[in-house]
């Protein structure tokens, strides 16, 4: 069954963004949906699917554990059955914001990301500079049974010099906007699951006339 567009937790976190520029759901996803996506995760990392993730763009793109060290693979409709569910989620969230805010977001595209321990990513945003396609990002958290002590914390750097940690709990979503908020993925002493994925439009490119 699909997720209305009204429910009032993605208008929540409509009015989230609208208001901060960011919106943090502890309880996004039921408790059996994030454990099928945990495991789809997990079996997809014994079978060698997911590949270590690169940085940059293009001719740039490469591999580079000193600046983010997770392993990815991304979604593709009809896959697996419980990743189609969390799609369809996401479909009701962009018509939501669309709806909202008036973004004309277009699309969503979404990879599984596992860090093993020890792995982080440096301090970044999620829009690259050629390319403004991204509007937001969102991340929904995969870890069963989440310790502070296990670290993987999210830390969102915001205005002022102020930043906000999000404990990766399963379950936990956090939206926030691509370009405008600096972010990093602090190391942790445990495997972190996570679906990592971005609301985009149509971008500023021009008409290819050849």
């Amino acid at each position: 069954m699909q997720t209305p567009f009204d429910h009032p937790l993605l208008l929540r976190i409509v009015d989230d963004v609208a208001e901060h520029g960011w919106s943090q759901q502890n309880i996004f996803l039921p408790e059996n949906l994030t454990r099928e996506l945990a495991l789809e995760c997990r079996k997809r990392g014994r079978e060698g699917e997911l590949a270590p993730a690169s940085v940059g763009r293009g001719a740039l793109q490469e591999v580079r554990e000193g600046i983010r060290g997770d392993r990815i693979q991304w979604l593709e409709p009809g896959q697996a059955e419980p990743c189609d569910r969390y799609l369809e989620v996401m479909e009701s969230l962009r018509v939501a914001l669309n709806r909202g805010l008036f973004l004309g977001l277009e699309d969503y595209e979404s990879h599984f990301a596992l860090y093993p321990p020890g792995a982080f990513y440096l301090k970044h945003v999620d829009r690259f500079r050629d390319d403004d396609k991204r509007m937001l990002s969102a991340v929904l958290y995969l870890n069963d049974a989440w310790l502070p002590e296990h670290g993987g914390h999210l830390r969102m750097y915001l205005e002022e010099g102020v930043h906000h940690d999000v404990q990766p709990t399963g379950g936990c979503l956090v939206v926030f906007l691509s370009g405008d908020i600096p972010h990093e993925v602090l190391p942790s002493t445990r495997d972190r699951l996570s679906l990592t994925g971005w609301f985009r439009r149509r971008g500023n490119e021009p008409f290819d006339l050849q």
